[in-house]
């Protein structure tokens, strides 16, 4: 099994909250994790999404360090979505 993953930057102009958060997170920019495994026994090539992670940066001075949290990724566009429309 083959897997490749691609990260992405995405926005936020406004503090926002998904479901497995425990807190708002400020706005600024977040880096996307996506991994997906490349399908097998096909006469083209196509992969399917197999994990979406969120990065969130720690504290600057130090006293929080950085977390990966696993998302939704439908949530994670209704949440660029209601920023983008506030």
């Amino acid at each position: 099994m083959m897997i490749r993953t691609t990260y992405k930057t995405l926005s936020f102009a406004h503090p926002f909250q998904l479901k497995d958060m425990d807190a708002p997170r400020p706005a600024g920019a977040y880096v996307v994790e996506t991994d997906e495994e490349r399908l097998q026994d096909l006469s083209f090539t196509a992969y399917r999404r197999v994990a979406t992670r969120l990065l969130l940066p720690g504290d600057p001075r130090g006293s929080i360090l950085g977390e990966t949290i696993e998302v939704d990724p439908l949530e994670l566009d209704a949440a660029q979505a209601r920023d983008g429309a506030t």
